[in-house]
């Protein structure tokens, strides 16, 4: 699904695509999430809010609901931080979250195809998926504790 970059492709178009209704609030979800990368709900809700002032929080959990479920967007749950959603959905990428500010980049997978890693033991399992969260310190709070 995706053969150009998630920004270059019109909101309305990837929300019809994906058999969903186009509505002000689902495209300004969209548009949000390609401004702001691994965003959660309420980030999202403040963008959206600017441009749809008659939005509501409910209504931008529904669109990231109904887009997590056609596809469009990937949630990840960091531990002890709120849902975090991203348009980057063709991959089997991971995550590096600073433990610092919470801010979030995207890591390829290190090796091999995807699923990148393959259990000892898969206990019978088929995997289609591995998550990695690396946890770490960003540069920007290095600096700053220093």
């Amino acid at each position: 699904m995706t053969s150009a970059p998630a920004a270059a492709i019109d909101a309305g178009e990837r929300i019809r695509s994906a058999g969903l209704r186009v509505t002000d609030s689902r495209r300004a979800v969209l548009d949000a999430l390609g401004i702001r990368p691994h965003a959660s709900a309420d980030e999202l809700f403040a963008l959206v809010a600017e441009s749809v002032p008659h939005t509501s929080l409910q209504s931008v959990y529904n669109a990231l609901g109904d887009f997590v479920d056609a596809g469009l967007v990937r949630r990840i749950e960091p531990a002890g931080r709120p849902g975090l959603f991203e348009l980057r959905v063709d991959d089997n990428h991971h995550h590096l979250i600073c433990s610092g500010c919470g801010a979030v980049q995207d890591v390829d997978c290190v090796v091999g195809p995807a699923p990148c890693l393959t259990p000892s033991d898969a206990h019978g399992f088929t995997v289609q998926v591995a998550e990695v969260t690396f946890w770490g310190v960003c540069p920007d709070c290095a600096a700053t504790s220093r």
